[in-house]
């Protein structure tokens, strides 16, 4: 309590008969800064919340940056790897396909052309006996210009 200079309400104030008006204030006071102190329990409580979920949160951060990104990018590189690989095996096989095809075709022509120089040698033609025999040189020929008939 506070005593005020030499004033007689001041001092009645303090005494028995006027105790009750300080005690009454003192209890107000009590009153607020007991309201305040639970304000302030409750924004201690709240603010310890808001960090365990802060700290919650930031090891989810770490975590999708340090663990799940890199796996992420791991399976990415694999599955590009695996597709330029695929399609490198597609390639050769492609290759492989038309090389056979082609070696089918030259056989399928020396087939033709044998047999061509076989009838044209049994019918007596002899434009188609030097195309044949041109074309078993390995030198071109159009069939357009035989006269099979």
């Amino acid at each position: 309590f506070e005593r005020h200079g030499g004033d007689v309400e001041s001092v009645q104030l303090v005494g028995l008969s006027a105790g009750g008006a300080q005690v009454t204030q003192c209890r107000k006071a009590y009153y607020a800064v007991l309201k305040d102190l639970v304000d302030l329990a409750s924004l201690k409580t709240q603010l310890v919340t808001l960090d365990d979920a802060f700290k919650v949160t930031n090891r989810r951060v770490n975590a999708l940056d340090y663990v799940v990104l890199p796996r992420i990018h791991n399976t990415i590189k694999y599955i590009q790897d695996e597709l330029d690989e695929m399609e490198r095996e597609e390639f050769s096989r492609l290759k492989k396909v038309k090389d056979v095809l082609e070696e089918k075709a030259a056989e399928a022509d020396k087939a033709l052309k044998a047999e061509m120089l076989k009838s044209a040698a049994a019918a007596g033609n002899s434009a188609v006996q030097s195309a044949a025999s041109a074309g078993a040189k390995g030198d071109d020929f159009d069939l357009g210009d035989i006269d099979i008939m």
